[in-house]
């Protein structure tokens, strides 16, 4: 769940907790017809708005203080600007709302009328009226008209302390407003009638903001914590309702919702924390707005939305105001699974660097785009937002201090007052003229301020401030315009502050500085626990510090009429500290600026107030006992005057009361963590009053020091010696105390933001008169803390500062009498010392970091210390060099000297371990430095690496161009970047869904196997069992009769099962016959698959822009296969690009294998002109040069006098002051230049030198006439070698440039294909990005379509397999049905003819008897079966005995007939027969209904899947429908992207009226082959639709053949039927089955029957005597068992005894001792094991018993188990029967379980 979720619920209790007030706010009909409020009622403003609160019979003056001015803006606060005309801007400040004229800077004020605070203002649509809601307890609405500021109406009981926010919808008939904690209402009112519209609980966290929408009627939005709500006026059928939808974040991450918009169409921006957008509908997230590269759209929190002219603007917290396409951002959705969409403003104006901006208002003036925006850095800016040429600047119209005021002062000879701010600015005030004079800003923000007495400055304007840092700065104020000019300067303003000297005594934020009386001494102290002293002076020089037990709360000096100047410290936690005065002279030395000698007293203040409390408790309650026995002894007085004469018991009686139960006393109480000290003042010597707060507030406690400090003040406890209760201060302590001139009044400031003035006595020290006051709320009720309150030095005005960042001035009179009394309107600012213009600047502390006085002092002395330990290193140093220098000029004399007398260098070392050591040391060292450099080696290597494979491993060839020699062609190849390694994604879904049906088929089929297989088991189980019944019959038939008889019976039984072999294959062939038979609605799929190939290959072409195109299954695109389509042109254009950078490259290769044939030719060339005449030589072709775009390759081959070249080199560029980058560059090049040079110069040079060499020696020699003939031959040859080399040097070249141009035609051709597959890359690449959008989409429902396609494909494999088992088993049930005849028939045919017992023996064969399951014994011998299942079988046969006895009789005695015993002269071995084929049959009809039941079991569950599988074929069918849909979408999106084509005029067929149209968008692009396709295809299909008719027509034919043909084979079929039957009447005189009759293995003959039973009785005698030795032998082991059984029990009572006799012994140790448990748990289980014992003795007992009584039942003879039953015996016929008959069914019992 996430937060959303949890919040929804959280208002879902709250809703239901709030019902009853709901229902309240929801109205009532018989309302509606209450009197309307006239339109033109107004109410009185001095009745509304709040007064002074004045004590009771006390003389005070209401107007004792007069508001004169606002100084302050609380800037922090939400919402607080708002425009009610062009040039009048309204805001609130604590209680009041101030109404300010732009223009002319006055101030309007309207008070609260409760006192308790404003919550928030709004005006109306139509700038007529204005909203006040209020807070306190429950608050009011108040609507003011607008500009009379008449008080039109009045809201009440919408909240029950304080508005959070309020606002008008679009027309202002309706006014919305949303209260605060604790109840969070959210209440609509129909303002102009008074009236609640709608209530409801808006959430359970503080909300921000409510707001109408201003396009969709009835529709709220609210915004707070953690939360978004969205709001709708609904009728139901109980009224006009609020209902509310919270907004779930979803995966974005919960934030506070500070601003929002109302979209025309419904959906709702809203802005975040982190800056980003979110674009709400139906109370979701749609989609996460957000810059292009992921920047969010703000640094920090947007505060605001405005809709202004189609743009929507917004407002944030890092100052800038951008507008935003509102179009694109309405229709905006994400692209991916992040949830962002990117988007760039349309324009943006940043305001200022330290600006953060609130909220903003539209200026009234029509069709203007100027704003008033509320910064809460402090400040009111003007912006035009026109976003024009013309946009003028933000303007800063008002600046006032940010935040909470943290300190305040007065001057004391001026009206002036300073103030400081953590805003880092220190502002001065004229609050006579009601304006600031200067500001100054600084790197740290203040924390108190102090004005320096006139007597350290006779002008009166130096400032002594604390800042956050520790620093203390004198700021000198002064007029500019007093000083004289300076050239270069110029001085405007009123007042100036400039810096007189900055000081840092302290660590941490200063919080008090005072001066002593005689202001000879500052003291400044700090949270860090200290308090330092200054002198004061021209400098300020400091004298020590001393420490205090907790952070400084304030400081003050002793009064002039103390006799010791001592300085009280109050500390935050609780304690004060007096000390004395330090000499100014007597400054500390040594390192540290503490002082250790100071007088000092210490008080710990401990908690009374509980105290207090009881003492009042007692005292209240003693003055209740005192009154009730007045009126005691009254009431006995008037008794005894109307009765005089009664007694004393009467009077007793009647005076008898109950006495009340008096209630504890409330216990002392002292808390844990002491309460905060606020502040304190001296009233005597060593004495103090202080203002405590938390739980001691309430009280001004009287303190004084102890006599006995050298206890520890914790356990000294501390207490006051009196307190002085002050009124309604328990929960809002006194936070500042001031007096006035005369100490006559005393200011407090609350906590509350109140101010309380309290008349009192100037000498007056116990304050006993500090009894009325006067209070009125100022600052703000719940943040507004009044921290600072001062008087001014005349006492005509109270200023006070608190920490909602309101200043307020108030004056003692009237603003009328106030003018006349003073004589300036403006307050004197000082005038500028003598000479200031020409002062430097004073040095500043701006860094934080910067070491305070103490620690600067220590870092003195420390580094004095290490200035003395680097001179003694230097001295060491000094005589180490000297040492060295001795020992070398040693050295250089050893080797001066002969080698004989030389010392060897190992003979200096006087101790090799020296050097060992050093070594060592050395190796540590540097393994060391290793260690500290590894992690930097390793993070370069590794970048190297990074920088590696990006920009080099990357490359597989760079660039190489190639140039002729002689023609300016040139070739380059292609810059080729390695392919990534791509997985190449097959596509194997299709496969994977083809391989799925087989698949889940298989897996079916193996689920259907064990079924399939028990079916199997079972035929074969009966086969065995009815090869076993043939079996036994031939066996015992091949005993009876001889070898010819029984050769006939096993052919018969042979030939009858290959009839039943023959029979069943038959089936078998019959049920695949009619099993492939199809339906009537049955289609040949060669029918279907061939129309499906006619419509795919129609040949028409499908224009993928048609709306009713349906993308066919092959043509289906998805990310998977454009990727793959890219990828795979990636590949051909890098195969493309290789093969041609290969021929390119192989041109280069050519190209240097030329130039070195070249210089070769050149070398024979010079060879062959030294020996030719100048005049005959022709000039050298010059030797082309590779160029270094040619051979890239050999830029990074360096040798070390290149190395060494570039090292001159850079030495030289370095004093070029170039930068290194430009300096290596122009090395790279020089070095690349001189290499030519040289490289040539040196060919010039050489071929000059051999040429002149050659010349000179030529004309020196001299030839003969012989050899000037030789010479003319050898010319002439060197002449044809000349011009041969010439030409093939020629020849070359041009052979060359030819191929570079053929194979720069060739490159331009290919450069055409690969433009091209650009193009097509692009085109690709923007469908890729297209297609991922749809990837979401499109695999949740292909995801779905598969899960269905799934389910249909098993539940289809299911049914199958389910009919299949049908099927099985319907022929298992025919194969039952016929085997049942088939018994059927056997015993029939074991009658025989003419047996006068046929009638019993059916009768027998056809009885249901009741059979029980048969269970296998693993333990018994031979498998026999239960006792149990022996009673009920007998129970069950005595059962159908009974009831059959009576209706059968003997023929011949008359006797009723047994159908359990055979009767006399009834065929034994038939009557067995019989029972066992009974047996069978029995068998045959469980198996039957078991089949039968499965059957129905199955047909139920294909009936349950045919019913899953039409839903799951409609849930297919809709999910392929989805499907289409998206690639219908998809395919119109992608038809959307734009492709190249390019064309030539000669291709274009489009003409209207034989012209080429201007506009070629109607025109359709189609590939020439696929034209001429379509055109030949018309003709294609004009003839398959004559072949398909002719077809067609010849089937029809043959259709109506073979229904002529079915006619007749039908009319056949009857025929055979008929003659059939015909004949098995004559034959068999009725209709029979064959199939039974070619079963039938024959009929036993009685000769056959007799003989066997003869055999059976001699048999059966045999065994009843070895069963009677054995019956004698169980009788004898049975007496046996019982006498041990007999032992056994006597054991188990002497056990049972001794039991009682250990449980009465351990009942014994229990009641005496706890006992030991071990020894219990050994007693308990040989308890367990005794019991056990005897539960087995018992059980063996009652199974012997059992088995005597199986073995003696009726008394009959025990037979042997499988044996036939045995001739009677003398014995009672009746018992003897059913005896045998009952050991028979026994045995025949056992025989089965066997089997």
């Amino acid at each position: 769940m996430d937060a959303s979720e949890t919040l929804r619920g959280e208002v879902t209790l709250q809703e239901q907790a709030d019902v009853v007030g709901v229902e309240e706010c929801e109205g009532n009909p018989e309302e509606e017809h209450k009197k309307l409020i006239p339109h033109d009622m107004y109410y009185n403003y001095e009745d509304l708005c709040s007064r002074p609160f004045i004590t009771a019979d006390s003389n005070i003056p209401q107007n004792l203080l007069h508001l004169s001015h606002s100084f302050g803006y609380d800037c922090g606060r939400r919402g607080n600007l708002q425009l009610l005309d062009e040039h009048t801007l309204a805001f609130i400040a604590g209680n009041l709302l101030i109404l300010l004229d732009v223009h002319t800077k006055e101030q309007r004020y309207i008070r609260s009328s409760s006192g308790g605070g404003i919550g928030a203002i709004m005006t109306h649509p139509s700038k007529q009226y204005f909203t006040v809601a209020e807070k306190g307890h429950q608050p009011n609405i108040i609507i003011y008209e607008y500009p009379s500021l008449r008080p039109y109406r009045i809201l009440r009981g919408g909240t029950g302390s304080t508005y959070s926010y309020v606002d008008f919808n679009r027309d202002g008939s309706l006014l919305a407003s949303v209260g605060g904690a604790p109840d969070y209402m959210l209440t609509l009112w129909d303002w102009r009638q008074e009236q609640v519209t709608l209530c409801n609980k808006a959430f359970s966290q503080d909300v921000y903001r409510v707001t109408f929408s201003p396009d969709c009627v009835g529709q709220l939005t609210t915004s707070g914590t953690g939360h978004i709500r969205f709001w709708k006026m609904a009728n139901t059928f109980t009224g006009l309702k609020l209902q509310g939808l919270l907004g779930s974040f979803g995966k974005t991450t919960v934030t506070d919702i500070e601003g929002y918009v109302e979209l025309p169409d419904g959906k709702v921006v809203s802005g975040s924390e982190w800056g980003n957008m979110l674009l709400w509908e139906g109370g979701l997230i749609k989609v996460e707005i957000c810059r292009k590269g992921r920047r969010t759209c703000h640094s920090g929190t947007i505060y605001q939305f405005n809709l202004d002219e189609g743009e929507l603007m917004t407002v944030g917290s890092d100052g800038v105001v951008r507008s935003w396409n509102l179009e694109t951002i309405d229709t905006a959705d994400a692209v991916d699974d992040s949830g962002l969409f990117e988007i760039e403003p349309m324009n943006e104006i940043t305001v200022g660097r330290n600006v953060s901006l609130y909220s903003m208002v539209k200026s009234s003036i029509p069709e203007t785009s100027i704003w008033f925006a509320q910064d809460s850095k402090g400040s009111i800016w003007k912006l035009d937002l026109s976003f024009s040429n013309i946009t003028q600047d933000p303007k800063c119209l008002f600046s006032f201090h940010a935040g909470a005021i943290q300190g305040m002062d007065v001057s004391e000879s001026s009206h002036l007052m300073a103030t400081t701010a953590l805003d880092s600015s220190v502002r001065v005030f004229d609050f006579l003229s009601k304006k600031e004079l200067t500001m100054s800003r600084f790197k740290q923000g203040g924390t108190t301020l102090t004005w320096a007495s006139d007597m350290l400055n006779s002008a009166g304007g130096l400032l002594v401030v604390g800042f956050d840092d520790g620093v203390v700065r004198l700021l000198e104020l002064y007029n500019p315009k007093s000083l004289h000019t300076v050239a270069g300067r110029t001085h405007s303003g009123d007042a100036e502050l400039r810096l007189r000297q900055a000081l840092k005594p302290h660590n941490a934020p200063v919080t008090a500085i005072a001066y002593e009386r005689n202001r000879k001494i500052m003291a400044t102290g700090s949270t860090d626990n200290t308090v330092f002293f200054f002198t004061v002076g021209e400098r300020y020089e400091p004298i020590g510090f001393v420490t205090v037990p907790g952070p400084v709360q304030g400081l003050e000096w002793s009064p002039q009429s103390h006799v010791k100047n001592t300085l009280l410290i109050f500390c935050q936690n609780g304690h004060v500290v007096e000390v004395q005065c330090p000499d100014p002279g007597a400054q500390t030395g040594g390192n540290t600026f503490q002082l250790s000698g100071l007088p000092t007293m210490h008080f710990c203040f401990s908690s009374i107030k509980s105290r207090i409390k009881r003492d009042a408790e007692i005292a209240l309650r003693q003055a209740r006992k005192e009154e009730k026995k007045k009126e005691r002894e009254e009431r006995l007085k008037k008794l005894l005057e109307q009765k005089p004469d009664a007694t004393a018991e009467e009077l007793q009686e009647k005076e008898q009361e109950e006495d009340e139960e008096e209630v504890e006393l409330p216990p002392l109480y002292i808390p844990s963590r002491p309460s905060p000290l606020h502040c304190g003042f001296y009233s005597t010597p060593g004495s103090f009053w202080l203002s405590m707060g938390g739980y001691d507030s309430g009280y001004l406690y009287h303190c004084k020091f102890s006599e006995q400090q050298s206890e520890d003040p914790l356990e000294r406890k501390d207490e006051p010696f009196f307190f002085i209760p002050v009124h309604d201060t328990d929960h809002n302590p006194i936070l500042t105390i001031t007096f006035n001139s005369s100490r006559q009044l005393l200011l407090c400031g609350m906590e509350d933001g109140s101010i309380r003035v309290y008349p009192v006595q100037a000498s007056d020290h116990q304050l006993s008169s500090m009894q009325a006051y006067w209070a009125l709320s100022v600052h703000d009720n719940q943040y507004g803390h009044v921290c600072h309150i001062r008087f001014s030095f005349d006492d005509m005005f109270v200023l006070t500062a608190g920490e909602d960042g309101n200043i307020f001035s108030f004056s003692c009179l009237p603003e009328e009498e106030l003018q006349k009394a003073m004589q300036l309107k403006h307050a004197k600012v000082p005038s500028p010392r003598v000479g200031l213009e020409m002062e430097k600047a004073a040095q500043d502390i701006e860094d934080p970091s910067a070491y305070s006085i103490e620690t600067a002092k220590q870092k003195l002395e420390l580094d004095r210390m290490h200035k003395e330990a680097e001179e003694r290193k230097q001295e060491r140093r000094k005589k180490l060099a000297e040492l060295q220098s001795r020992f070398q000029a040693l050295l250089e004399q050893n080797l001066s000297l002969p080698e004989h007398i030389r010392l060897h260098r190992s003979e200096f070392e006087l101790d090799p371990r020296f050097h060992e050591e050093i070594e060592r040391q050395t190796e540590e060292r540097v393994m060391e430095v290793r260690k500290e450099l590894s992690w930097e080696e390793e993070k370069h290597r590794i970048g190297l690496n990074k920088l590696q494979t990006m920009f080099w491993e990357s490359v597989v060839q760079d660039t190489v161009t190639v140039y002729a020699f002689k023609s300016g062609h040139k070739i380059s190849n292609y810059r080729l970047l390695a392919l990534p390694a791509i997985q190449m994604h097959q596509h194997q879904h299709g496969t994977a869904a083809s391989q799925s049906v087989p698949m889940e088929q298989e897996h079916w089929r193996n689920k259907s196997q064990p079924g399939k297989e028990v079916s199997n088991i079972s035929l074969q189980d009966e086969l065995v069992t009815d090869s076993v019944m043939q079996s036994g019959r031939m066996q015992s038939a091949s005993r009876k009769l001889g070898s010819r008889e029984a050769e006939k019976l096993r052919k018969a039984a042979e030939k009858a099962e290959k009839a039943r072999a023959m029979i069943e294959k038959r089936k078998k062939e019959w049920a695949e016959l009619y099993a492939s038979k199809p339906s009537e609605d049955y289609e040949d799929p060669k029918d279907v698959e061939a129309i499906r190939m006619a419509k795919e290959k129609m040949g028409d072409f499908k224009l993928k822009s048609a709306k009713d195109f349906t993308v066919p299954e092959h043509l289906r695109m998805n990310v998977e296969k454009k990727r793959v389509q890219l990828v795979e042109l990636e590949k051909k254009i890098f195969e493309k690009k290789s093969e041609m950078n290969s021929r390119v490259m192989a041109l280069r290769d050519s190209k240097v294998e030329i130039v070195s044939q070249l210089h070769a030719k050149v070398e024979q060339l010079q060879a062959i002109q030294q020996q030719l005449p100048p005049e005959k030589r022709h000039p050298l072709p010059a030797v082309p040069v590779l160029m270094p775009e040619e051979i890239p390759e050999r830029k990074h081959r360096y040798t070390r006098a290149t190395l060494e070249r570039y090292a001159t080199l850079r030495v030289k560029m370095a004093s070029t002051g170039l930068d290194e980058q430009q300096n290596g560059e122009n090395i790279l090049e020089l070095l690349e230049q001189e290499t030519q040079h040289t490289h040539t110069e040196a060919q010039n040079t050489h071929m000059e030198d051999e040429s002149v060499e050659t010349h000179s020696q030529k004309q020196e020699e001299e030839l003969t006439e012989l050899e000037k003939e030789m010479r003319e031959v050898e010319e002439t040859r060197n002449l044809y070698q000349q011009d041969k080399l010439l030409k093939q040097m020629e020849e070359a070249v041009w052979r060359f440039d030819a191929e570079l141009r053929v194979l720069r035609h060739e490159k331009q051709e290919l450069d055409v294909y690969m433009k091209m597959a650009d193009l097509r890359h692009v085109t690709l690449f923007e469908e890729l990005l297209l297609l991922k959008e749809f990837e979401k989409r499109e695999d949740i429902l292909q995801e779905r379509l598969t899960t269905y396609i799934q389910e249909e494909q098993e539940i289809r494999a299911k049914m199958h397999e389910c009919k299949k088992q049908m099927e099985l088993k319907k022929r298992d049930i025919l194969r039952l049905q016929g085997k049942e005849k088939t018994l059927t028939a056997t015993f029939q045919a074991s009658l025989g003819e003419n047996n006068k017992f046929e009638e019993f023996l059916t009768r027998v064969f056809k009885k249901k008897i009741k059979r029980t399951k048969k269970k296998e014994t693993h333990g018994g011998e031979g498998g026999d079966v239960t006792d149990d299942e022996d009673d009920s079988d007998e129970d069950s046969d005595d059962d159908s005995d009974r009831d059959n006895d009576e209706d059968y009789d003997d023929s011949e005695t008359g006797a009723p007939l047994d159908d359990s015993v055979c009767p006399p002269n009834c065929d034994p071995e038939l009557f067995d027969n019989t029972l066992r084929l009974r047996e069978h049959r029995l068998d045959v009809e469980e198996q039957l209904q078991e089949e039968i039941k499965s059957v129905d079991n199955l047909k139920k569950e294909c009936d349950t899947l045919a019913k899953k599988e039409k839903i799951v074929q409609n849930n297919r069918k809709a999910a392929e429908g989805d499907l289409e849909l998206i690639n219908r979408e998809k395919q119109q999106r992608l038809n959307e992207v734009d492709v190249v084509v390019p064309l030539r005029l000669h291709q274009i067929e489009y003409v209207n009226n034989g012209l080429l149209p201007g506009k070629l968008d109607s025109a359709l692009i189609l590939n020439t082959a696929d034209l001429q396709h379509l055109q030949k295809r018309i003709k294609e299909l004009q003839e398959e639709k004559t072949e398909q008719r002719e077809l067609y027509k010849h089937a029809k034919q043959q259709h109506v053949q073979l229904r002529h043909d079915l006619k007749d084979m039908e009319a056949k079929i009857m025929e055979s039927e008929v003659r059939c039957e015909q004949l098995m009447l004559m034959k068999f005189g009725k209709l029979v089955e064959l199939e039974v009759l070619q079963t039938l293995s024959g009929n036993r003959k009685v000769e056959e029957m007799r003989h066997e039973v003869r055999e059976r009785d001699a048999k059966n005698t045999q065994e009843l005597k070895h069963w009677e030795a054995k019956v004698a032998e169980a009788r004898e082991a049975l007496t046996e068992v019982m006498k041990q059984n007999t032992e056994r029990l006597r054991k188990m009572n002497s056990l049972l005894s001794q039991k009682k006799a250990l449980d009465d012994q351990l009942n014994s140790k229990q009641r005496k001792t706890v006992g030991q448990f071990q020894g219990r748990l050994v007693e308990k289980q040989e308890l367990q094991r005794l019991q056990q014992l005897v539960a087995v003795q018992a059980q063996d007992i009652e199974a012997l018993s059992n088995e005597i009584r199986a073995l003696s039942r009726k008394d009959g003879h025990i037979l042997p188990p499988l044996e036939p039953v045995p001739p009677p015996i003398p014995a009672p016929p009746h018992r003897h029967t059913a005896s045998n008959s009952g050991v028979h069914r026994k045995l025949n019992l056992s025989s089965k379980a066997v089997k």
